[in-house]
């Protein structure tokens, strides 16, 4: 069974609504990769962590930007296809995705080749309005943004 993981859904109002911020995986395997495979900024509850701890840390490893001071909101937990477990909050705050710059980790690339590359676990991360978003996150993730809207209304 796949380890839960735990993430920050960063939103802004605008004019227009509401925006979230969401990350696109990094690697080979993701580049070519969109509807459906961005994500929250999220990661790995280890043993013993404090959900909400991981989330603040894998925002700010996964963007390079410390997470919001101050009350977020608990959107709950979701339960991905592949049977991964994520909870996450929303906070608000406000963020350039231009000066976002991920943490690395090796990747042998092609697999088997003894090859070694670094990727970032985050390539790129960008503001999206609720349908957009949608279409964009994890299917499951989508529910964020609902339960997201549910508590702003």
């Amino acid at each position: 069974m796949p380890k839960p993981s735990a993430g920050l859904l960063l939103y802004r109002r605008r004019a227009g609504g509401v925006e979230v911020l969401l990350a696109h995986p990094g690697g080979p395997l993701w580049t070519k990769r969109d509807a459906g495979a961005w994500s929250v900024p999220k990661g790995e509850i280890e043993s013993g962590e404090e959900p909400f701890a991981v989330a603040r840390r894998e925002f700010e490893e996964e963007t390079g930007q410390e997470p919001p001071a101050g009350d977020c909101l608990d959107l709950g937990e979701v339960r991905q296809k592949s049977g991964k477990r994520v909870v996450a909050w929303a906070c608000e705050g406000d963020l350039d995705p231009a000066i976002a710059v991920s943490n690395t980790f090796p990747l042998e690339w092609p697999p088997g080749s003894g090859n070694w590359i670094d990727v970032p676990e985050v390539d790129r991360v960008e503001w999206f309005g609720p349908d957009e978003a949608r279409r964009r996150l994890n299917p499951a993730q989508a529910e964020f943004v609902d339960r997201l809207l549910g508590h702003l209304s």
